[in-house]
C-alpha cells in the first residue's frame, strides 16, 4: 500500500509538536514554523530564478539551515523527541557575513534606498527578503511571549534578511539591472 498523505488527524485544528503534544494549529509556534517552511519554498523559488552558480548553492544550504530551524521550532520545548536533530552553528551565520561580504565588495555604495524592483529575479528576491523578516518577527515574538526559541535562530534569520537584500543587488548587478533609487516626494509648505 502506498504511503497516504492524508491523516484526518488535525481535522479537528490541532495538530501534534515533535515529542507528541497536541496544540492548535493557530498556536505561534505552528505559525513560527509555518512561516518558515514559506520562507524555504520561497528559497527554492529564487534558487530556480537565480543566474550566479555560488548564490545557488548558498541558497541550497540556506534551505538546508530552514529545515534545521522548522525542526527547531517544531519540537515541545519540554519533551526529548526521541532523535537526534541537527543543529544551527555559529559557522552558518558567518557563511551569510561572508557571502554578504563578498558581494558587497563588487557593488556600487548605496547613495539612497532603493525601491525593490528592476527585474523580475530581483523583486522575486526582495519578496523573499520581506518572508525572512516576517519569519523573523514570528519567532521573536515567540521569544517576547515566553516560548523558547533558540537565540541562534534569531540571529540567523536577521542575517539572512541582510545577506537576501545584497544577493537582491548582487543579481540586479548581474542581470545589468538597474537599480531604481527611492525619490521620496515632498511637498512645498
Amino acid at each position: 500500500m502506498a504511503f497516504k498523505i492524508y491523516t484526518k488527524t488535525g481535522d479537528n485544528g490541532t495538530t501534534s509538536l515533535i515529542g507528541g503534544t497536541k496544540v492548535p494549529k493557530s498556536h505561534l509556534r505552528i505559525e513560527a514554523y509555518g512561516t518558515v517552511d514559506e520562507l524555504n519554498s520561497y528559497v527554492g523559488l529564487c534558487l530556480d530564478l537565480i543566474p550566479d552558480e555560488t548564490g545557488k548553492k548558498i541558497l541550497s544550504e540556506i534551505q538546508d539551515r530552514l529545515f534545521t530551524i522548522g525542526s527547531s521550532l517544531a519540537c515541545d520545548p519540554e519533551k526529548e523527541p526521541g532523535f537526534a536533530l541537527p543543529d544551527l552553528i555559529e559557522a552558518d551565520v558567518e557563511l551569510l557575513e561572508k557571502e554578504i561580504d563578498r558581494m558587497t565588495s563588487e557593488l556600487p555604495v548605496m547613495k539612497s534606498f532603493i525601491l525593490p524592483s528592476g527585474h523580475p529575479t530581483v523583486s522575486q528576491l526582495h519578496i523573499l527578503r520581506c518572508i525572512c523578516r516576517r519569519t523573523e518577527r514570528c519567532c521573536v515574538r515567540m521569544g517576547y511571549e515566553g516560548l523558547a526559541v533558540e537565540p541562534l535562530v534569531i540571529i540567523y534569520l536577521n542575517r539572512l534578511s541582510d545577506y537576501l537584500f545584497v544577493l537582491a543587488r548582487y543579481t540586479g548587478k548581474l542581470l545589468n539591472a538597474p537599480e531604481v533609487p527611492w525619490k521620496p516626494r515632498l511637498q512645498k509648505a
